[in-house]
């Protein structure tokens, strides 16, 4: 089976339905011809968001977070494997996946490189992975930095109402935000190693929702930081290919 390279492209993505579809059809048409398809969702949490009815596939989960894989294991039913651990010293087998799939997690990790090395030494020549990260330097990845992680639990709970935020097996999770979480430093990681960048997928549906006055002051904070800080997206998905050695 041979994946499709295709041209590089940055898209804004203005919903998570959008996004949903928009990954579960990429995964389908790089792997459509395939007999089966071995995905590992690292760092799983509760549920697997990605439609790819169609395709046979066997989905492993990898977790710290032993409530989070109970409470999944409970709602959903959907893993045909799982592992708890840390993703920077858990042992799987090397050259096994032909998808990795790692959705903000890495925000979380001291040592996120290392995870990222363990991805690639974990992915199938040819295998790609789905990675999304906030990104660390736009303004609300450095509000987050700044704040106390009290304060996240407390903007989960009171703010979004999100009733369970903070219990076990559910975020906020504390957070880190090694370097390398931004568009920049992935985009270094892949030339540096020589992976292939399929795709890059930009959103903020935070920001879309506010009106034009708020939007402006947002603006304004990127202007007084000398665009240091970045105001028109928070959220960035890569499609990353592992290529063969003869690529």
């Amino acid at each position: 089976m041979t994946i499709e390279d295709k041209p590089h492209k940055s898209v804004r993505i203005k919903s998570s339905l959008e996004e949903q579809e928009l990954l579960s059809k990429q995964i389908k048409e790089y792997f459509h011809a395939a007999d089966f398809v071995k995905i590992l969702e690292a760092g799983c949490g509760r549920r697997w968001p990605l439609d790819i009815s169609g395709l046979k596939y066997h989905l492993t989960g990898v977790d710290l977070d032993r409530d989070a894989i109970e409470i999944r294991k409970k709602n959903e039913k959907d893993l045909d494997e799982v592992y708890i651990g840390d993703l920077r010293s858990i042992r799987l087998q090397k050259e096994s996946y032909d998808v990795i799939y790692n959705s903000f997690v890495i925000e979380h990790i001291k040592g996120a490189e290392r995870v990222l090395d363990n991805f690639f030494k974990w992915l199938k020549p040819n295998g790609i992975l789905i990675l999304k990260i906030p990104e660390r330097d736009c303004i609300f990845s450095f509000i987050t930095r700044i704040t106390p992680h009290w304060f996240h639990v407390f903007y989960y709970r009171y703010i979004l109402k999100i009733q369970n935020a903070g219990k076990p097996g559910y975020g906020p999770y504390p957070t880190y935000y090694d370097r390398i979480v931004s568009q920049k430093g992935i985009k270094g990681y892949c030339k540096k190693h020589g992976y292939m960048i399929l795709g890059t997928y930009t959103s903020n549906f935070f920001l879309d929702s506010l009106d034009s006055f708020f939007k402006m002051i947002i603006k304004v904070v990127e202007i007084v930081s000398f665009s240091k800080l970045i105001s028109d997206y928070g959220c960035i998905i890569f499609v990353i290919k592992k290529r063969k050695f003869n690529d």
